[in-house]
């Protein structure tokens, strides 16, 4: 029996063992990575339940319902930011998204969505889509969500990441959230991302008796107040500060 060892059969099994050895890697990384991002969320959590206890004198609650924590822990904050900023996608604190916006602090987009005490089901209107990080947030407590975002870049981004990441019950569109999607309302919540100079009266008419809006009134150069509203009957709303705030501003014709 000859020792010898044909190097072109051997080839193919080399190419096969490395290939699956990439493979494997690949695996591993996704992995690793998978878990370093759970491992972030976990502790974002944490410190947006120390940022409620410590405000729970505004917020008149000292913990958040269950639900905004369980979805603010599954939403992936990371592919809502750009990739200069992704190590910071974590970070409890507000992060730059281009064309002067920003995506929201995890602590502010937990309180707004807890503020608006949603139901699966429910009808919510977004101003301000962003990112697109906000409409998932109220996406992953299954209500169903029309987003408007008045830069056509931005808005055409969210809509494609927002379609890529499966959230289907999110309907968006570029236009100025001053005047609402009159054509979907009634809305049972409304959620305001950028700062008014006042309480936009379109907004208001296009809310559902018994429903929400949460918003944040004052100027770039003035203290702002998150203010959520309640409407109690078709003619009569109440409003409430929640506590000081800083926004970008709301823009658009109005």
């Amino acid at each position: 029996m000859s020792g010898f060892v044909s190097y072109r059969n051997l080839v193919p099994w080399v190419i096969a063992s490395l290939l699956a050895v990439a493979a494997f890697a690949l695996m591993l990384d996704a992995a690793i990575a998978g878990d370093s991002y759970q491992a972030q969320r976990k502790n974002m959590i944490r410190l947006i339940e120390a940022d409620v206890r410590a405000t729970s004198a505004y917020l008149k609650r000292s913990a958040l319902d269950e639900r905004v924590l369980d979805a603010m822990a599954r939403v992936p904050r990371h592919e809502f930011v750009p990739a200069d900023v992704v190590d910071q996608a974590y970070r409890n604190r507000p992060l730059p998204i281009g064309h002067g916006q920003t995506i929201s602090q995890p602590y502010i987009v937990a309180i707004m969505t807890d503020l608006l005490e949603l139901e699966p089901g429910q009808k919510v209107l977004e101003i301000g889509t962003g990112s697109g990080y906000q409409a998932a947030i109220l996406a992953a407590l299954e209500t169903r969500v029309w987003s408007i975002e008045i830069i056509e870049a931005l808005g055409q981004r969210a809509r494609a990441l927002l379609q890529r990441l499966g959230y289907e019950n999110v309907e968006t569109r570029i236009g100025d959230g001053y005047y609402g999607w009159p054509e979907q309302a009634p809305f049972d919540a409304i959620v305001v991302t950028a700062a008014a100079s006042h309480i936009p009266p379109p907004l208001v008419k296009q809310l559902n008796v018994g429903g929400k809006m949460i918003i944040p009134v004052g100027s770039r150069f003035s203290t702002q107040e998150l203010i959520l509203i309640t409407r109690i009957n078709e003619q009569e709303v109440v409003t409430r500060q929640v506590l000081p705030v800083r926004f970008v501003p709301l823009t658009g014709s109005h």
